[in-house]
């Protein structure tokens, strides 16, 4: 059982992540595991930080689902992340080689898919979840229009991403002032 400063130091370490400060968020994760070299919280966070330098979408992705996987109190959070850190390089493989066939169309110049193609994934894969962890390693889902946006948003809302939604929600609000479903949208999180 970790103790309540623990808790705060790893939530420290957390935002220190989230905001994108890697070498702090690794340090603080290091001191912690020199001082709990079991405490599994502090190696996945130390692991996707050094991931983060070279590759911050793909730690930051790795990071939520893994806050997600926490917060529903799954016994193999851990696992799982670990083993999907192990398995990234087949992961962006196999993306790689879906979005080269012929259902889905890369656009270079961005790097991503379109909305329209993303959610074509989402009925072959059967849900948002499933559809949106095949690819939030690898690639980005390219938003063209106001309603893709609030769309996509409120999938991610509806499906559990919420730290992900926020930070879409925060550019929308700047993009969109007044927009009453991003009000929605906020009022549902806080709920």
């Amino acid at each position: 059982m970790k103790s309540k400063k623990t808790e705060q130091i790893l939530e420290r370490a957390e935002n220190h992540f989230y905001r994108g400060d890697y070498d702090e968020a690794m340090r603080i994760y290091g001191v912690l595991l020199r001082d709990y070299p079991q405490l599994p919280e502090a190696r996945i966070g130390a692991i996707l930080s050094d991931i983060a330098v070279e590759n911050d979408d793909e730690a930051q992705a790795l990071f939520e689902y893994y806050q997600v996987l926490k917060s529903e109190e799954n016994e193999d959070a851990e696992r799982i992340i670990e083993e999907m850190i192990g398995s990234l390089d087949d992961a962006l493989e196999k993306i790689s080689e879906l979005l080269d066939g012929s259902l889905f169309a890369r656009d270079e110049t961005v790097n991503g898919i379109s909305y329209g193609d993303f959610k074509e994934l989402v009925e072959l894969r059967g849900s948002f979840r499933r559809a949106f962890e095949d690819i939030m390693f690898s690639t980005r889902v390219v938003i063209t229009e106001k309603e893709e946006l609030l769309d996509f948003i409120q999938q991610l809302v509806d499906h559990g991403f919420n730290e992900m939604a926020m930070r879409y929600i925060e550019g929308a609000a700047i993009a969109f002032p007044g927009e009453a479903r991003i009000q929605d949208l906020i009022e549902k999180l806080k709920g």
